[in-house]
């Protein structure tokens, strides 16, 4: 039950971070997404806190988490920064770092930084950094990723998220998920309660704002020497199955399971067989 995990905060980077953790053994790390928090983890914590030590945090930004102001604090170097400082502040020096939208562009470029912290990368539905710079260049996914242009401008996206109680927000999740059971009433609520914490809007919109100087676009990549599982929702319709095409010339032990019928948030809307595919990986 969520309500027997353990709740607690980390001071790193000159931060404090809220995490949700339960389990014990070797460490798995889990990074959240947009629009999200450590809740979208909430069906693989009590699975993997079965063998492990289970951490959920909030990003930077996010829910419980400190929210420092201005762009420069949300750089791809302090995420990387702040999950080094996660682990090591456990009492870790490596651990399996599991990452979903944000989270996977976060734990892509730990890895690189950083890759003999972890034993496994697994990222959900967020493609190799190379790939994504690739796919900016076609008009497709360029279509696909106009939010990302919105989020540029200052003080506008703010607005139009907050619109009707954060319509925009129920919109994200339930309008493009194909199993739109995997979100009840309650869940809709805990996210709009979250990003609705004072400072928290704009902190998570500033990723964005960042996006083309932080290690998402722009930087040439050699090859990953970290074993790395890729699971992909077919159906997502923010980022291109085509971005996925190619990622084993950049990580040298490579796997990637696809799972048709599904949307961008993959963890919730079939949470059995990503827990699945994570499981025999590791």
């Amino acid at each position: 039950m969520i309500e027997t995990w353990k709740h607690d905060r980390i001071f790193t980077n000159g931060i404090n971070l809220h995490y949700v953790t339960q389990g014990e053994g070797e460490l798995i790390l889990f990074l959240h997404g947009f629009p999200e928090f450590w809740y979208s983890w909430r069906k693989q914590i009590p699975e993997f806190a079965k063998d492990h030590k289970a951490v959920a945090i909030d990003l930077r930004g996010y829910n419980d988490s400190d929210k420092p102001t201005g762009n420069d604090a949300y750089k791809m170097s302090e995420f990387v920064a702040d999950v080094k400082g996660v682990i090591e502040g456990l009492g870790y020096q490596r651990c399996t770092l599991v990452g979903h939208d944000w989270g996977g562009a976060i734990a892509w470029n730990f890895a690189y930084a950083y890759p003999n912290m972890l034993d496994k990368l697994v990222i959900l539905n967020l493609p190799h950094p190379a790939k994504f710079s690739q796919g900016l260049t076609t008009p497709q996914q360029l279509l696909k990723s106009w939010y990302i242009f919105l989020f540029q401008i200052p003080v506008l996206p703010e607005f139009l998220i907050q619109l009707g109680d954060y319509k925009a927000l129920e919109s994200a999740f339930l309008g493009m998920a194909v199993n739109k059971s995997a979100f009840t009433r309650s869940d809709i609520e805990q996210y709009k309660d979250a990003i609705a914490k004072r400072g928290a809007l704009t902190s998570t919109i500033n990723y964005y704002r960042n996006a083309f100087q932080s290690g998402i676009v722009g930087k040439s990549w050699s090859v990953l020497d970290v074993p790395t599982l890729m699971i992909w929702g077919e159906k997502d319709t923010a980022l291109g199955k085509e971005l996925t095409y190619g990622t084993e010339q950049y990580v040298r032990d490579f796997q990637i399971r696809y799972i048709p019928n599904c949307s961008h948030w993959v963890q919730q809307e079939q949470p059995e067989l990503v827990n699945q595919y994570i499981r025999e990986f590791i």
